[in-house]
């Protein structure tokens, strides 16, 4: 097994913390990580594809090791976390990559596909929406209220996302056995959510959230006209994306390889041999 390494570096004036592993002149994968996680998520994946891939997980502004400015000091949109993690990739002399996107990481991953900047050669999307058929009820009732009118009223609503019972429930929910879940996951997560001030930065991304449904036409004819080989593999009981998000693709995608697996949201936590495999075979028909 290739070790894994533990970097930082300087975008836009923030720190970027992000993990490397796999030969330098391998064709490049990015990982991106969703709410409320970090790249270590990707702990175990990222050595499983380093064999045959050069891999980068990076933590998002606000997430993980990565900076955490207030949020009165630095824009937290999903417009502003793509523009970092280009700030990144440009900075590393990538552009042409590999994208697995996964919640929060799929907003961020689709503004790199668009980009002209960028040759996104193939997405693997992990619970990483696309389409309006993904969104499960009733876990986005009250984000899209708070972020359609925040105020008194709808905010304990979205607070309540990132409450300790909701982040050991995203990681739980629709495992086929709870047990193969390390607590170390959702408590590390939610110690980083709790420290001071990121209450406040969850929120404001929980407002612009709707920027990211507003760029599906504009994505999913992306889709239509590039044709960009894709890879879902997704919880089939995940109930913050739904199945349904999975099989959507294939609407823009025909081609599109959809499998679902026995899991939930957080699906490398129970299946990850399962997906590395998929994931090594899929790319390496599309790359070739």
């Amino acid at each position: 097994m290739l070790p894994t390494h533990h970097r930082t570096a300087t975008i836009h004036g923030q720190k970027v913390f992000y993990r490397e592993a796999g030969p330098g002149d391998a064709p490049v994968v990015v990982l991106l990580h969703g709410f409320p996680s970090s790249s270590h998520m990707f702990r175990h994946l990222v050595p499983a594809l380093a064999d045959d891939y050069h891999v980068i997980a990076t933590d998002h502004i606000g997430f993980g090791h990565s900076a955490m400015p207030k949020a009165d000091a630095f824009g937290y949109t999903f417009d502003n976390l793509a523009k970092v993690t280009a700030g990144l990739l440009e900075h590393l002399g990538i552009n042409r990559f590999a994208v697995y996107v996964h919640d929060y990481g799929a907003p961020i991953g689709w503004r790199l596909a668009v980009d002209p900047a960028f040759d996104v050669t193939a997405i693997i999307s992990q619970s990483g929406n696309a389409y309006m058929e993904g969104f499960a009820k009733p876990f986005w009732d009250d984000l899209f209220a708070y972020a359609t009118d925040p105020g008194r009223e709808t905010e304990p609503g979205a607070r309540a996302k990132f409450s300790p019972s909701t982040t050991r429930w995203q990681y739980e929910n629709g495992a086929p056995d709870p047990s193969l879940v390390s607590p170390d996951t959702w408590t590390l997560d939610q110690l980083l959510l709790e420290r001071p001030g990121n209450d406040e930065i969850q929120l404001a991304l929980f407002r612009d959230y709707p920027t990211n449904i507003a760029g599906y036409p504009r994505l999913q004819e992306y889709f239509r006209k590039s044709q960009v080989p894709l890879l879902a593999v997704w919880g089939e009981r995940d109930e913050i994306f739904g199945p349904d998000g999975a099989r959507a693709f294939s609407r823009d995608l025909p081609d599109a390889e959809v499998h679902l697996l026995p899991a939930g949201h957080f699906a490398l936590e129970t299946h990850l041999d399962a997906i590395s495999g998929y994931i090594h075979g899929f790319l390496g028909r599309v790359l070739t």
